[in-house]
């Protein structure tokens, strides 16, 4: 999938806060695909608890790549604080989709049992690695078991192969891409044909 992860401007190096407002809208556009394709796949995700459920079993598993390329990008304090902006804008997304379409009135309790989640899934995922291609196979593994797990029934078994062969690696590779481009800095990056996702 295409996404925007340049800034219209990028002489000036952007702050962690800065990168993650924007990471956390390009991360619930991959969710929101992931969920599509699987669906294309044959998928029963239902309207209603079981699709945000998914989405955000799939925001977390993005988050986790993105806590991975933080360490590349910024040092252990710039690092945190973009963690922490990015898993509450990610929440708060999720939890305002949730209310316009459900009718959620307590959007706050859920943006906090989201990120609780994505506080659990540091141990969870830590055990696994990730190299310069990517997740590694036990990375996917973990992540196409939680949503095996929401799938239930004749999906179940299915989701696995789906989500460590096409829906994971293609997530992993959009955040990876997107978290490079916002980044990013020197002159003419406004010319290029993707070009904004802030500012």
């Amino acid at each position: 999938m295409r996404v925007k992860s340049h800034w219209f401007r990028s002489e000036r190096p952007k702050t962690p806060e800065e990168v993650a407002g924007a990471l956390a809208f390009i991360s619930f556009r991959v969710a929101q695909n992931a969920l599509k394709s699987m669906r294309k796949a044959g998928f029963d995700i239902d309207p209603g608890p079981a699709y945000f459920a998914f989405l955000s079993e799939v925001l977390v598993y993005c988050l986790q790549v993105s806590w991975r390329l933080a360490h590349g990008q910024f040092d252990a304090s710039g690092a945190a604080a973009f963690m922490t902006a990015l898993a509450n804008r990610a929440g708060a997304t999720l939890a305002e989709n949730r209310a316009d379409l459900l009718g959620d009135a307590d959007a706050a309790s859920h943006k906090a049992a989201f990120v609780d989640r994505v506080n659990a899934s540091f141990a969870e995922y830590g055990e696994f690695g990730y190299g310069p291609e990517g997740p590694d196979f036990g990375f996917l593994r973990y992540f196409a078991s939680c949503i095996a797990r929401l799938m239930g029934g004749k999906d179940e078994r299915w989701a696995w192969d789906q989500v460590i062969a096409i829906e994971g690696p293609e997530a992993a590779g959009t955040i990876a891409k997107a978290f490079a481009g916002l980044n990013e800095t020197g002159p003419g990056r406004r010319k290029r044909r993707a070009a904004t996702t802030g500012e």
